[in-house]
Formats: structure tokens, C-alpha cells, sequence
């Protein structure tokens, strides 16, 4: 049976999966990764599944727990032989990739932590950050891991909000200071 697509065998899916791999902005997981993959209606579930395990067993991509990175090999690689994949082919992935890229991003600026403790409560860590470091971490006793997860739920909708609300608080305090000691 023939293939439809561009994407027409093995070799084909490992250069696509190079090209995007190169171009992430960090270690993705395979359903990501199949996400932007499926740019093409030769590529399938299997044969990616296929191709990526191939990529990990000859040093092209390595995996960390249920991340997959590029290596050096693998960026080499897909630089050299990136021109063999249709124009179509990578124009849709890099859309694709740029929704992709975003989510990663924000993921490293916005991360949230939560440790249990012994006696029922659990200490929730909030990150911001921006492009030129971090910006906040603050750690919280919360009386209970169900009132913890909302609060990094409601920590990752709108983490700019409570940093300028936090900053607003201690810049008050801050002039309040100032007036009485002049």
C-alpha cells in the first residue's frame, strides 16, 4: 500500500523528527513531539514510535525519564540532511513548533513545586522569572495538599498578577516608612 504524504519512509520520519527535535526549545515529551509530527499524513503514531527509538539506540536523541533531548550527533545530522525534507513539510512544523516553543518557554519562567510534609500540611514553591533571570520564589506552609494544588493551579493562570500585586504590597509599606522617618 502506498503512503500519502511527503513523508514516504523510515528514513524520511528520523529526518523530520531531527528537524523538529533542533529546534525545540527544550527536552519534549513523544506526545508533544508527535503533535508537531503530524504535520504530515505519512507519519503515524508507529512509525514515529519506531523512529524515535531507532534515534535513541544510535546516540541521535537522547531520553531522560519521559523527555527526549537532541545531541550534538543528532544536530549535525539534521543540519546536513534538513534540505531533504520538503518545504511544506518543515513550513508546517515550524508553525507548529512556534506554538510548541511558547509552551516550553513559559514552562521554564513558571514553575510550581509542592512537598508534603509529616502532619498533613505541605510547603507549595512558586517561580517567576523572566529573559533576564529570576524574579520571585516564595515558599508557602499550606494546611492541606488539596488547598496546596489550587493554589500553583491558580499560581500558573496569572503568575505576573500576584508578583505585581506582592510588589505593590511591599512598595506601599516601603512609602509608608519613608513618610514617618523623614
Amino acid at each position: 500500500m502506498a503512503r500519502t504524504g511527503f513523508i514516504q519512509n523510515e528514513l524520511d520520519v528520523k529526518l523530520l523528527v531531527l528537524y523538529i527535535m533542533a529546534r525545540t526549545a527544550g527536552p519534549i515529551t513523544f506526545l508533544q513531539l508527535l503533535d508537531v509530527a503530524l504535520c504530515d499524513a505519512g507519519v503515524d503514531y508507529f512509525s514515529l514510535t519506531q523512529a524515535v527509538g531507532h534515534l535513541v539506540e544510535t546516540g541521535h536523541l537522547e531520553q531522560e525519564g519521559e523527555l527526549y533531548a537532541i545531541t550534538e550527533k543528532g544536530r549535525r545530522n539534521s543540519e546536513i540532511c534538513e534540505s531533504s525534507l520538503p518545504y511544506s513539510v518543515r513550513m508546517h512544523c515550524d508553525e507548529n513548533l512556534v506554538k510548541l516553543n511558547d509552551v516550553l518557554r513559559r514552562a521554564a519562567l513558571v514553575q510550581t513545586g509542592l512537598v508534603p510534609n509529616g502532619d498533613g500540611t505541605c510547603t507549595v514553591r512558586l517561580y517567576l522569572a523572566d529573559d533576564s533571570g529570576p524574579l520571585m520564589e516564595l515558599k508557602v506552609l499550606y494546611p492541606s495538599q488539596k488547598q496546596g494544588q489550587a493554589l500553583t493551579a491558580r499560581f500558573q493562570e496569572e503568575p505576573e498578577a500576584l508578583y505585581h500585586k506582592i510588589m505593590a504590597l511591599l512598595g506601599e509599606q516601603a512609602g509608608d516608612e519613608k513618610e514617618e522617618h523623614p
